[in-house]
C-alpha cells in the first residue's frame, strides 16, 4: 500500500464533526469573554499605588498584557468557531461534490 492509498483510505469529516467543534468553539469563547470581563473589573477596582514611576509602567504594561491575551483568546474562539459552522453549512450544500484540494 502506497502513501496515496493509505491517505484516501481514512475516512472523510462529515457534517457533525464541522457543528461540534464548532459549537466547543462558541462555548469557549462565550466562557473566555466571561473571563475577560472578570479581569477588566478586578484589575480597574484593584489600582496598583507605587511611589517608582517604572514599577507603575511595569505594572500597567502586565495590566495591560493579561486583558489583552483574555480578549485576544476570546476573538480566537468566536473567529474559529465562527469558521467551523461555516465549513459546516459548506458540507450541507456540497454533499455530493469532492474537493480537489
Amino acid at each position: 500500500m502506497t502513501d496515496s492509498d493509505t491517505a484516501s483510505a481514512k475516512p472523510r469529516k462529515g457534517p457533525l464533526s464541522f457543528l461540534s467543534g464548532s459549537v466547543t468553539s462558541l462555548v469557549l469563547a462565550w466562557l473566555s469573554f466571561g473571563l475577560s470581563k472578570k479581569v477588566v473589573v478586578y484589575l480597574a477596582t484593584h489600582s496598583s499605588n507605587f511611589s517608582s514611576s517604572t514599577a507603575q509602567n511595569i505594572a500597567s504594561a502586565m495590566k495591560t498584557l493579561f486583558i489583552g491575551m483574555c480578549f485576544l483568546a476570546t476573538f480566537s474562539f468566536a473567529f474559529i468557531g465562527l469558521g467551523l459552522f461555516l465549513v459546516f453549512l459548506r458540507s450541507l450544500f456540497m454533499k455530493g461534490e469532492v474537493d480537489t484540494a
